[in-house]
C-alpha cells in the first residue's frame, strides 16, 4: 500500500485530541473516516508525529496514512479537504513517504508554542488559543527560570500522573519565554516530550512570572523529581504543536 505524509493543521477545540476515542471525536478519527473513500471504503489507518489532547490545536502535526489507491499527493490533499468539511482540520501539504518510513519513530525533533494573553481584559478575538493571566507577570524572571532545565534530566517533576513513558529521562533543547506586547510566548523543542510536560513546566513557570516563587525554584523542582510539588498544568487552549523535524526532508505538495 502507498504510505503518505500528510501535513496538518487543526483547531483542537471542539476535539477529544489526536487519538480515536471510546467517546467524543478525534482528529485521527475525521482524517481516518475521511479518506475511506480513497480506501476501498474502509477507514485509512494512520499516526501522528506526537499526540495531541483535547483542546491542544496543531500548526504542523505531521500524519502517516496507508492508502489502498495510488493517487498524486496534490490530488490526495484536496480529496481530504474535500471530504473534511465542516471539521477544522486542514491538510496543508501531502507527499509520498518511503515503506520504512514512520511519521512518529522516524521523527527527531518537535517543537510547541504556548501563547499566554497578558492583560485585565478578557480575550474576544483569542479566546480558545490563549491562557488569560490578568495579574502582572515577569516574562524576564521566566525566561531565567526556564533557561535552568535545558540539557537531559529526568523529568518527573513535569510528568502527567498518566504518562505511559517507561522512563522520564528527556533533552530538553529549547525553553524561550518573550513578551511581544500583551502575549507571552513559550517556544519549546526536544527530541520527544513526555505527557503534559510542556504544559507542567508552563505552569510552573508562571509561578515565578507572578512573583510567588524565585528563579530558582523551578531547577529545584526538576531535581526533586516531584509533580504534586510543581505549579499547575497550564490551560489546554494556549498550546500549539508547531512542527516535526526529520532527517530527510519530504516533497511537500
Amino acid at each position: 500500500m502507498p504510505r503518505y505524509a500528510l501535513l496538518v493543521e487543526y483547531d483542537g477545540a471542539p476535539f477529544v485530541g489526536w487519538q480515536r476515542q471510546t467517546t467524543g471525536l478525534s482528529v485521527q478519527q475525521v482524517l481516518e473516516d475521511c479518506a475511506a473513500p480513497l480506501n476501498g471504503g474502509l477507514p485509512a489507518a494512520t499516526q501522528a508525529s506526537g499526540r495531541t489532547d483535547a483542546g491542544v490545536h496543531a500548526e504542523g502535526q505531521v500524519v502517516q496514512i496507508d492508502l489502498a489507491a495510488d493517487l498524486p499527493p496534490l490530488r490526495l490533499r484536496e480529496a481530504l479537504n474535500a471530504y473534511s468539511r465542516p471539521h477544522p482540520v486542514s491538510v496543508v501539504a501531502a507527499a509520498r513517504a518511503p515503506e520504512d518510513w514512520s511519521a512518529r519513530f522516524s521523527c527527531i525533533g518537535r517543537s510547541y508554542r504556548y501563547r499566554i494573553l497578558n492583560r485585565r481584559a478578557r480575550p474576544a478575538l483569542l479566546a480558545g488559543r490563549v491562557w488569560h493571566v490578568p495579574q502582572a507577570v515577569d516574562a524576564e524572571a521566566m525566561h531565567a527560570a526556564a533557561q535552568t532545565i535545558l540539557g537531559r534530566h529526568d523529568f518527573s517533576a513535569f510528568r502527567a500522573a498518566a504518562c505511559q513513558a517507561k522512563d522520564a529521562l528527556r533533552t530538553l533543547d529549547q525553553l524561550d519565554v518573550r513578551r511581544e506586547g500583551d502575549e507571552i510566548l513559550v517556544h519549546t523543542a526536544a527530541r520527544s516530550f513526555l505527557h503534559h510536560q510542556v504544559r507542567n513546566m508552563v505552569g510552573s513557570l508562571m509561578q515565578v512570572g507572578l512573583g510567588r516563587r524565585p528563579v530558582p525554584w523551578v531547577r529545584q523542582l526538576l531535581d526533586g523529581r516531584d509533580r504534586r510539588l510543581a505549579g499547575q498544568n497550564a490551560p489546554a487552549e494556549g498550546l500549539t504543536f508547531l512542527t516535526a523535524r526529520y532527517p530527510s526532508p519530504l516533497d511537500w505538495c
